[in-house]
């Protein structure tokens, strides 16, 4: 195996360990094992669990910026985020087992939790950002907050989507999606309304 590809195997398994045990007891010391690579060659590349991690919530961001098109943000903001989140979805396909263990023990490991939504903190300013919608200033962290609970509704969804097409991820998406671009519609037109009378 080439170095290189150790993380990647490291990560793979570790993912996998969590499908059969469980991710709350699982050691660094069972995943190098399982591995077959030494605790302190794994401890150099991911010191805890949590860094495990984060190495999968970066490549779901890099999957997210690799299938960027500049022609998309001709599309309507609703189109653009939709494709993103299901990018996101399909980086992750490869670990999503893995995540849903995690998911699962995640009230009996409350660190692993608040990093996943830490993670998230970082995640979704990305994808709205390259939605080409702006996070800045009070509305941009109204509108993250806001698009974090969209994604985690469909991440729910998503996690227990057994179909080849994920239909049913798809549908919760259109329809979290349109919720928001409905609000983001009204606040807009209320907005207009608010600088027309000032400006009468």
């Amino acid at each position: 195996m080439k170095k290189s590809e150790i993380p990647q195997h490291i990560v793979s398994t570790a993912m996998s360990l969590a499908v059969e045990q469980g991710w709350g007891t699982l050691s660094l010391a069972e995943i190098a094992e399982a591995s077959k690579v030494s605790l302190s060659e794994l401890h150099q590349i991911f010191p805890s669990k949590n860094s495990i991690l984060c190495f999968i919530s970066e490549q779901a961001d890099q999957g997210v910026l690799g299938e960027y098109d500049n022609d998309s943000l001709n599309q309507p903001a609703k189109d653009r985020l939709f494709e993103i989140c299901m990018n996101r979805f399909d980086a992750l396909a490869a670990y999503k087992e893995g995540i849903k263990a995690v998911v699962k023990d995640s009230r009996r490991d409350p660190v692993s939790a608040l990093l996943f939504f830490c993670n998230l903190r970082r995640s979704m300013p990305l994808m709205l950002e390259t939605a080409g919608i702006s996070t800045s200033g009070i509305r941009g962290i109204i509108r993250t907050k806001v698009f974090s609970l969209a994604y985690l509704a469909a991440l729910k969804t998503w996690l227990h989507d057994d179909s080849e097409d994920l239909s049913k991820t798809m549908a919760k998406l259109d329809k979290v999606l349109g919720r928001l671009d409905t609000i983001a519609r009204r606040c807009s037109n209320t907005r207009a309304r608010s600088i027309r009378k000032k400006a009468a």
